[in-house]
């Protein structure tokens, strides 16, 4: 009894633990956000955002900080949760440490769907703008299951191991880009040089409906993946373990890719190919709160928002009024962790 009575209480001491730091980590978002929002070639003091924000602001001010701030920190919050939060369920489905969605070829699929349906609608002048815009998640989420398909057919060899996957993940992906690079071959220079800057991942002219369009995938999606935070604790302790317990290994692996998939392929179409958010952002939440997905997933979406509008923030300033491509400075972020985890890996 006493023993039951200590396990509770450590249960309720995680769980507290787990609260607080979501709530410090809500709190240094909503920081890194406003400063975020302050800084750029013309910047802004707090006190010229409050009073914006209350309606009393310059014009100048309104228009800066609501057509083109504001929707740019949405986005990157937005795309930072689904990135974060699909390299967490890859990680999980695949009990796989490298598996970053960047990394294993389903970012590289989704742009190349993505790429291709913008290249055949401006060849046929057919899709209004918006409509296009709203469609390219949903292009992009088949380019990722596509992707994924792929990957784990030719990684299958009486099942799938941790390297084979990472492997096969980089094949894929180098196979996507060469086609995707005869697509851009195709394209008028300024479309080649639009294509190149939003492929190695930028948000520099994202819009509301940028965020509008993204923002039903995540508010569909990441409960999804909350609620399957069970399962894939579960499939943890391995295939056969789980089994025993009552879940349906495979039926929950697919729906949990396909749920994977959907956040990291409509991020892509949002933002480009950022890689790194969903291999960093999960390791850095485990070092935190441990192995549970029911405590991992939500960290882990708070710390993907915090690298990305961080990243975001030193794109547009470090060589102002120029601008870095955001998916560069997340990469020079990136790097050094993957070749860290790839040295200490056990095989």
């Amino acid at each position: 009894m006493e023993k039951h009575k200590d396990i509770f209480q450590s249960y309720d001491r995680a769980l507290k633990r787990t609260f607080l730091l979501f709530l410090f980590l809500l709190f240094l978002l909503i920081l890194i956000s406003l400063v975020s929002i302050g800084m750029g070639h013309v910047s802004l003091s707090f006190t010229e955002i409050w009073q914006t924000l209350i309606g009393s602001g310059t014009d100048r001010n309104a228009l800066l900080l609501f057509q083109f701030r504001l929707p740019r920190i949405v986005t990157a919050i937005l795309v930072g949760i689904g990135m974060g939060v699909a390299g967490a369920v890859f990680q999980g489905v695949t009990e796989n440490a490298l598996a970053d969605p960047g990394i294993i070829g389903i970012h590289s699929g989704s742009g190349f769907f993505v790429v291709l349906f913008l290249y055949l609608n401006s060849m046929q002048n057919g899709i209004p703008g918006f409509i296009s815009q709203l469609s390219q998640p949903l292009v992009a989420f088949l380019g990722g299951l596509t992707a994924a398909a792929l990957i784990y057919m030719l990684a299958w060899k009486k099942g799938v191991t941790p390297i084979r996957l990472v492997l096969v993940g980089i094949g894929i992906n180098a196979g996507f880009s060469a086609a995707l690079l005869i697509i851009q071959l195709r394209m008028t220079d300024s479309d080649f040089n639009r294509a190149l800057v939003w492929l190695s991942g930028s948000i520099w002219n994202v819009s509301w409906q940028s965020v509008w369009s993204l923002l039903p995938w995540i508010v569909l999606f990441l409960p999804l993946a909350l609620y399957k935070g069970r399962v894939l604790t579960l499939m943890q302790l391995g295939e056969e373990m789980a089994t025993g317990l009552g879940t349906s290994v495979e039926k929950e692996r697919l729906l949990l890719i396909i749920i994977g998939v959907a956040l990291s392929s409509a991020s892509v179409a949002t933002a480009g190919g950022i890689a790194f958010i969903g291999l960093v952002a999960p390791h850095l939440a485990r070092r935190l709160v441990g192995g549970k997905y029911q405590r991992l997933i939500p960290i882990t979406a708070c710390i993907g928002a915090i690298l990305l509008v961080f990243s975001d923030s030193a794109a547009r300033t470090l060589l102002a009024p120029s601008e870095i491509p955001v998916g560069l400075i997340v990469s020079v972020l990136g790097a050094p962790y993957f070749i860290y985890l790839l040295m200490t890996m056990k095989d």
